[in-house]
């Protein structure tokens, strides 16, 4: 197999532009979206996507897309798939697994690729806050350190709840049982996983975002109340929010055979949500994709309960 360098020099030898995005975690939703909202402003030949495996992004080579193999866990192919690789975006893997690993070698593998600008995705942190996240806030520290610290040009996407996962916090028949969650009164600004991948592209394509940090939020915040109420408004009946302790929150989750361990991870996003931990609005996602993020109201009345089948 070739080294990286080598592949490099092979491609400016044959006078092919080496200027190219990647972005991981293709065959995913976040990584999927990505690619097809960078399609709307760059010719395909200048996308590559990383996958697992290939038959999952059929979808992206049709469109013309390049797709090169690789996995978080195996350097030697990172360093392969980046080779010819100017910005990458490096999507978040998920929860229980070794992030720090994962991540840290798609960092390395980055900078022996001679890539020159990395793209990362944290979830937003509250400014002065102590609320922690198993799983997920110290990986995110973690992989922010070093990569601030790898020598490499760097953006950093930080994200709050997803709109469109929402749906498993409150269940998908909401508007038949209600809106049923731990207690609490706190407004979070949610966005969906599209406004977000919007966002990425409008990095990845655009200039004078080297070295920065974006907070992406949705616009307004809203509380479980207020979604229940929006739903209320849409379908012309009461919908209510009924509190549940923690224990039955549990109970409930664990009817629908949900395992105890994402049961723990869910609870801990609600009490983060109702605690106001992304209730902050900053403007940054709306500034980067021109245009208004899609809203609650918008997304309860467009696409639910479609995003709990996704």
């Amino acid at each position: 197999m070739a080294s990286a360098s080598q592949l490099r020099n092979r491609i400016n030898r044959q006078g092919n532009d080496v200027r190219r995005i990647l972005v991981t975690g293709a065959s995913g939703d976040v990584g999927r979206k990505t690619l097809l909202h960078l399609l709307k402003t760059r010719p395909a030949s200048d996308l590559v996507a990383l996958v697992r495996d290939s038959s999952k992004a059929e979808d992206l080579a049709a469109l013309g897309v390049e797709l090169r193999q690789g996995d978080y866990f195996d350097r030697a192919s990172l360093l392969h798939a980046f080779a010819g690789v100017e910005k990458l975006m490096m999507t978040s893997t998920h929860a229980f697994t070794d992030r720090k690993t994962a991540q840290g070698n798609v960092i390395r593998a980055a900078v022996d690729a001679g890539v020159e600008h990395l793209v990362s995705m944290s979830i937003a942190r509250k400014k002065n806050s102590t609320f922690s996240m198993k799983e997920i806030t110290e990986e995110d520290l973690f992989t922010e350190q070093m990569l601030m610290s790898s020598g490499l040009t760097y953006t950093l996407a930080y994200h709050p709840p997803f709109l469109d996962v929402l749906a498993f916090y409150i269940g998908a028949n909401a508007c038949e049982t209600g809106v049923r969650v731990p207690a609490g009164s706190g407004k979070f600004a949610a966005a969906t996983r599209d406004d977000l991948a919007a966002a990425h592209a409008a990095i990845l394509s655009g200039d004078g975002h080297e070295n920065k940090s974006y907070t992406l939020t949705g616009d307004p915040s809203v509380s479980f109340s207020d979604i229940a109420e929006i739903l209320s408004n849409i379908h012309g009946k009461e919908v209510p929010h009924t509190t549940l302790s923690d224990e039955a929150y549990f109970e409930l989750k664990r009817a629908d055979g949900v395992p105890d361990f994402v049961v723990e991870f869910a609870c801990k996003w609600v009490q983060g949500m109702n605690a106001g931990e992304w209730e902050d609005q900053t403007g940054d996602l709306e500034a980067l994709i021109g245009r208004r993020a899609k809203t609650a109201p918008e997304f309860f009345r467009d696409d639910f309960p479609l995003s709990a089948k996704r």
